[in-house]
């Protein structure tokens, strides 16, 4: 684990614009930066970073953050990704915290077994370009299947030589150990010999989503039977074949933007997508697809578009796939290519225009696919018949979002000409089966059934009842704006801004005179804003509704007592992201309007500052105000649920005299 030292030394070195600035063009805007959104197609800017408080935020999508979040959302790094990127762009060593004897050597045995990885992928790519076998034998097949040189360079392309230790005899005088070559299976150790595992084939390195090496494929030139046509690394430390795709890193960014994910087969079938234009596609490399492989392109997308060839069989055998995808709760479509091409020839014999349309207006719905592919063996037998229709609610059943189900099982009734009744009856067993057997199996692992995203069967039961005019009263309510939380939000907001800025306040003083009658007087006293509104919320006892902006406030009532200050950064770059998401969009929506540029139009934005007083008075005697009101609410609310109760007029008209002294206060007219 990364140690707090080097974090806090990360955070300190990382300049928000210069990170960002590797990715998205900045111009300048006042104290600030603007650009395009790297998340949307947009032609007005509306991405904001801010180098004072060294936060950004794309105001078309509602993200933002610091650094760190920022490689997150744009290269779909994880927490320690992000950081050890940053480390190494700022030139900073990294220390991780005390582990075991055995938790070095697993961390030293993986980082060794990754620097054998990259420095193969680097040998094979230099020996295909620059030695003479490797330009006669290994660039020309990729020049023969029509790959370009920038091509070639994005995915690392390299090849074998066609001896038996060639690779690994270079490899050791570089001074590599025969252990990791052995472990990552680049090279074969059978007693005293050691050979290359992928002597004389072409080679496609396989990246992490992060971009580091974690295995090959490699494919054989010459026409030996007995050899595979395809070798993949075995399984290691780092390479699982069934938890990794094909392309993904170089995909990832396109596939967040599109917000689709093509699924493909082969190697090939990614590349020729590139070059085609057509950058968000990933492949299984010939494995069935698994879970694992599903939750990669979950992380970035929650579509996905499955292309399959001509080949009737091969559909077949990767149609299961798809009840995998929906069980993940995605949203799957299918493209079926015509008899004799794949996703490869097809971008080889269509223009990028033409394939982009075709995939266009080929995609149809999972549900559609499936009946047309099952039902050409149907031939019209209603036994056969019954059994796609299973097979289709079966697929059904899989998806975890009710509305979904529902609207799917609309569409297969349509298609298959049967009562929606009968299918949700199907549906409702299917589903009170699965239930079952996740009793079973959770029995097992002493694990807890309840899962949030699957109603119970019953509700299709009340479907059923519906279909046939048995339908229960629906009472329907509006939604009301949450008050409270918004003025929460504005509480924490001057807390963030101006917590720290010292204030000339007034205290309003009530005393009576001899014969009895009220006299007001006033005190004017200095305080920074935060020790105002602390003291205001802790005479009145007042927490957060919102748990995010109570941890919020906590966080800076730390601070203050340690340091009488408001620490921003810290609340920015806090290891609790909801509290870093929720800050930044706070601070950020500050500068907004610099986007609109409203001073060139003659229209200028009163600065927060100049009327703070009022807005710290408006803040506390607004949120008393809303939960006074709630207290009267819930006070004559009890009285008419409970008539035995008599009600205490005296407090009910307290807490009004006060909510009305509020509301003059606030200059309300009521």
């Amino acid at each position: 684990m990364i140690s707090r030292s080097t974090i806090d030394r990360v955070f300190e070195a990382a300049r928000v614009e210069e990170v960002i600035g590797e990715f998205v063009q900045l111009k300048k805007a006042g104290s600030n930066f603007k650009g395009l959104s790297p998340f949307t197609d947009e032609k007005s800017p509306s991405f904001m970073v801010s180098p004072v408080k060294q936060i950004w935020k794309d105001f078309s999508t509602g993200k933002g953050g610091n650094s760190v979040s920022f490689l997150m959302e744009h290269e779909h790094y994880t927490y320690p990704e992000a950081l050890r990127w940053l480390a190494k762009k700022y030139n900073i060593e990294i220390e991780e915290t005390e582990q075991t004897s055995e938790e070095k050597a697993q961390m030293n045995e993986r980082e060794s077994m990754f620097l054998v990885s990259n420095f193969a992928k680097e040998y094979f790519h230099d020996i295909m370009l620059n030695s003479n076998k490797g330009k006669a034998i290994g660039l020309s097949y990729f020049k023969e299947r029509g790959f370009r040189d920038d091509t070639i360079k994005k995915f690392d392309l390299g090849y074998c030589i066609d001896e038996w230790d060639n690779f690994t005899n270079a490899a050791l005088a570089k001074g590599y150990d025969i252990k990791y070559l052995a472990s990552t299976g680049l090279t074969i150790v059978k007693e005293n010999k050691q050979f290359d595992r992928f002597k004389g084939r072409v080679m496609f390195p396989i990246h992490s989503m992060s971009g580091r090496v974690l295995g090959f494929g490699g494919r054989i030139l010459t026409a030996d039977k007995k050899a595979a046509k395809y070798l993949n690394s075995p399984e290691s430390e780092i390479y699982h074949k069934s938890k990794i795709l094909y392309g993904i890193y170089q995909a990832k960014k396109e596939i967040a933007k599109q917000d689709n994910c093509f699924l493909v087969e082969g190697y090939t079938d990614v590349i020729s997508f590139h070059q085609s234009g057509i950058e968000n596609v990933v492949a299984s490399s010939g494995t069935a697809l698994t879970s694992d492989q599903i939750r990669l392109v979950n992380r970035l997308t929650k579509n996905i578009t499955v292309l399959f060839d001509g080949d009737a069989a091969g559909i077949r055998a990767s149609i299961r796939g798809i009840d995998l995808i929906l069980e993940q709760g995605m949203n799957v479509k299918v493209v079926q290519f015509p008899d004799g091409e794949d996703p490869d020839s097809f971008a080889k014999s269509h223009s990028d225009t033409e394939l982009k349309e075709y995939l266009e207006n080929s995609a149809q719905d999972f549900i559609n696919f499936k009946v047309s592919l099952l039902l050409k063996d149907s031939d019209n037998d209603p036994i056969k018949k019954a059994s796609v229709i299973r097979a289709i609610v079966t697929s059904i059943s899989k998806i975890p979002d009710s509305i979904q189900r529902e609207v799917y099982v609309q569409e297969c009734s349509r298609i298959m000409e049967i009562s929606e009744r009968v299918l949700f009856s199907e549906l409702a067993q299917l589903l009170k089966k699965n239930i079952q057997e996740k009793s079973k199996t959770n029995k097992r692992q002493n694990t807890p059934l309840q899962d949030p995203n699957q109603p119970p069967p019953e509700y299709f039961m009340e479907q059923e009842q519906a279909q046939m005019g048995v339908v229960k009263a629906v009472n329907v309510t509006s939604q009301k704006i949450n008050q409270l939380s918004i003025l929460e939000n504005e509480i924490i907001r001057i807390l963030l801004l101006y917590g720290n800025e010292e204030v000339e306040f007034t205290e309003e003083l009530i005393t009576f005179n001899d014969d009895g009658r009220e006299k007001i007087e006033f005190r004017k006293y200095q305080n920074t804003v935060s020790a105002e509104i602390y003291l205001h919320l802790q005479d009145d006892e007042i927490e957060f509704s919102n748990t995010v902006f109570q941890e919020i406030y906590t966080e800076i009532i730390h601070q203050l007592n340690q340091s009488e200050k408001v620490e921003i950064e810290q609340l920015i770059n806090h290891s609790n992201t909801e509290i870093a998401k929720t800050v930044t969009s706070i601070l950020m929506d500050e500068e907004k309007h610099q986007l609109s540029n409203w001073e060139s139009k003659n229209i200028f934005v009163t600065q927060a500052v100049e009327v703070l007083k009022k807005a710290v008075n408006d803040s506390i005697f607004n949120l008393r105000r809303i939960l006074i009101g709630e207290k009267i609410t819930d006070l004559m609310r009890e009285a008419s649920e409970n008539t035995s109760k008599t009600i205490d007029l005296e407090v009910i008209k307290n807490y009004t005299d006060l909510k009305m002294r509020l509301f003059e206060k606030l200059n309300r007219v009521v």
